[in-house]
């Protein structure tokens, strides 16, 4: 009895154990990965992929998934730096509609709901499996993305805006406050309100959950929606920090994000997992990333490295699951 206590215990903290272990590593291997500077830049960079990893949790624990985030993230910074350098002309009614950087911030989550919003549509009301629905509008909104911008970045957006990717507060970078503040909203829907009841209620169990009364279409249509106003903040945040909206922003993002919903617990069949265990998966690959770097690794043994910690987190959690 003791031992299965003890074994509950270390699978509560493994994914913890595991970025010790990981930052331990790399302390003895090179001395530039345990600096302020160097902690700064990880904080800076993983920013992006928690807020994205955020929202995919609250659909991962729909037992769905997005594929689409990263282009969803092109599609928004476009059309926030468009906006924000170009306005609206409406040459017929000799009008022009001038945008604040709060302006662009608000159109770019406009964009996300509206395109998380169909998503939604497609999964709840077609029926159509969240990989393939997901999967379709990955291609359409980089599509978009690219009739935009035309294929070519734009760019030089002022320092107004560049103070959401590159600005600090308190010694902090901004998008860390941004994402902070994403992950302690997300904590407090899904351990405090009936909407996070309900996520885990549908993942849990999809049939008995509608059995009580939950409104599964409505459920999965706002996390859906949720998911893709993130990721279009995330936009901001990464077209923010370059001063430039890259037509092919954002591709496989939606692999890290994946990947750190998987390695911080959450279950890819649903109804199990945390915010706070994302958190500590988005900082892992985060840290792994800065480490591989570091260490001057090839950027190709790079993506080895990282599939093979994501497929060893899977069977780590199936192990797992086969014991409780």
């Amino acid at each position: 009895m003791k031992a299965l206590s003890n074994y509950h215990a270390l699978k509560k903290f493994q994914s913890l154990l595991a970025l010790l272990v990981l930052c331990v590593v790399l302390c003895f291997m090179t001395d530039k990965f345990f600096t302020a500077a160097n902690g700064i830049n990880v904080l800076r960079q993983i920013a992006v992929n928690v807020c994205i990893a955020t929202g995919m949790t609250l659909i991962v624990l729909t037992a769905g998934i997005d594929l689409s985030v990263g282009s969803v993230l092109a599609l928004s910074g476009a059309i926030a730096a468009g906006l924000l350098k170009q306005g609206i002309s409406l040459v017929p009614l000799d009008l022009f509609i001038g945008f604040t950087v709060f302006g662009v911030l608000v159109a770019a989550m406009v964009i996300g709901a509206l395109i998380g919003g169909f998503n939604g549509f497609m999964v709840t009301k077609f029926k159509v499996p969240p990989f393939v629905a997901t999967l379709a509008m990955l291609t359409i909104a980089r599509g978009f993305t690219m009739l935009y911008t035309g294929g070519h970045p734009i760019s030089n957006l002022g320092n107004s805006f560049a103070f959401i990717g590159t600005g600090s507060m308190l010694g902090i970078p901004v998008p860390v406050w941004i994402a902070i503040l994403v992950v302690l909203l997300a904590s407090f829907i899904t351990n405090n309100t009936r909407l996070g009841r309900y996520i885990y209620a549908i993942g849990g169990n999809e049939h008995a959950a509608k059995l009580s009364g939950i409104k599964i279409n409505q459920v999965k249509f706002i996390v859906y929606m949720v998911g893709a106003v993130l990721a279009a903040i995330a936009g901001v945040i990464v077209t923010s920090r370059l001063d430039s909206a890259q037509p092919n922003a954002g591709i496989s993002y939606e692999l890290d994000a994946i990947a750190a919903v998987v390695i911080g617990g959450t279950s890819l069949n649903g109804g199990k997992g945390t915010i706070w265990g994302t958190v500590i998966g988005a900082v892992i690959i985060g840290v792994l990333n800065n480490g591989l770097v570091l260490l001057n690794v090839s950027p190709f043994w790079q993506q080895v490295v990282k599939g093979a910690v994501i497929l060893l987190a899977v069977v780590i959690d199936k192990i797992g699951e086969k014991k409780d």
